[in-house]
């Protein structure tokens, strides 16, 4: 099956904002965990253009979302649904995420951020041809956590 990306819309932004809930540690990404990162994400405007529900079967799976950073460099965030985590969906997902980018904005360079406990991400990451660039302490759900800014060479 083939991922389908287009641009989310404000029903799936409240879904995947009040519906998908990870367990344990990876609670840390549930969208209520912050309140600025929950009105950007319910925010159409913030979201614009950029923000894509993935689809499989006519099924939402994932998002990803990416904003220009400077020059061909853009910096992308992006989920998966919880019930499909930690199964081996993450490179499949991730490298088609990666051609759909590549194929809408022609980067030299993708970036990303991840909180440095998230070893599942970091590993799949990786796996699929991302480097380590630097760790730094991000304030955010309401402590403030080490992350790790890691980058793609297109």
């Amino acid at each position: 099956m083939v991922y389908k990306f287009s641009v989310m819309t404000q029903e799936q932004a409240e879904n995947i904002a009040f519906n998908w809930r990870y367990d344990g540690k990876y609670s840390f990404y549930n969208m209520e965990a912050d309140k600025e990162d929950l009105e950007e994400f319910l925010n159409r405007e913030e979201r614009g253009n950029s923000t894509f529900a993935v689809t499989k079967s006519d099924e939402m799976v994932a998002f990803i979302s990416f904003d220009k950073v400077a020059d061909r460099i853009f910096d992308i965030s992006l989920g998966m649904r919880p019930d499909l985590t930690g199964k081996g969906n993450g490179i499949e997902f991730l490298r088609a995420g990666i051609n759909f980018i590549k194929s809408e904005v022609k980067p030299e360079k993708i970036t990303l951020s991840v909180a440095t406990f998230n070893q599942r991400a970091i590993k799949l990451y990786r796996k699929v041809g991302f480097k380590d660039v630097d760790t730094f302490m991000q304030p955010t759900n309401g402590s403030t956590f080490e992350f790790l800014k890691m980058e793609y060479r297109c």
